[in-house]
């Protein structure tokens, strides 16, 4: 599977200008969205090969939006990766347990972000 189209939802702009900057640089299209509610309706919409979504946001929070995806059968193939400033162990768990295949703290490290998009393509 080729990574085409990347989702990124937080309620920050800078977050959002930051990883889109970032993806786009390395080839992929990016879609955004502001909160949970929109995320999922660009899901069903963009249709995007992974989502890199923050965890505190206004509405559904990404823990939510996450199970939401991983319980629906046209959504649970889209590999999530929460970027969060949550950074206790129990919150990582409480994410993967969610449906997440990864877990970043913030600030996120381009790097590392770049190095989970490709361990998801395989």
């Amino acid at each position: 599977m080729t990574l085409q189209k990347i989702l990124i939802v937080d309620d920050s702009p800078t977050e959002r200008f930051f990883l889109t900057d970032l993806l786009v640089k390395r080839g992929y299209t990016v879609v955004t969205a502001e909160n949970g509610a929109e995320a999922l309706e660009k899901i069903r919409t963009e249709r995007p090969s992974l989502v890199v979504m923050d965890v505190v946001m206004p509405g559904a929070s990404g823990f939510q939006v996450t199970r939401l995806m991983t319980r629906d059968p046209e959504t649970q193939a889209i590999p999530v990766i929460l970027c969060t400033s949550k950074g206790a162990e129990t919150d990582r768990i409480w994410g993967l347990r969610q449906g997440a295949r990864g877990y970043l703290t913030k600030p996120v490290d381009a790097e590392e972000l770049l190095a989970k998009i490709a361990d998801l393509v395989h």
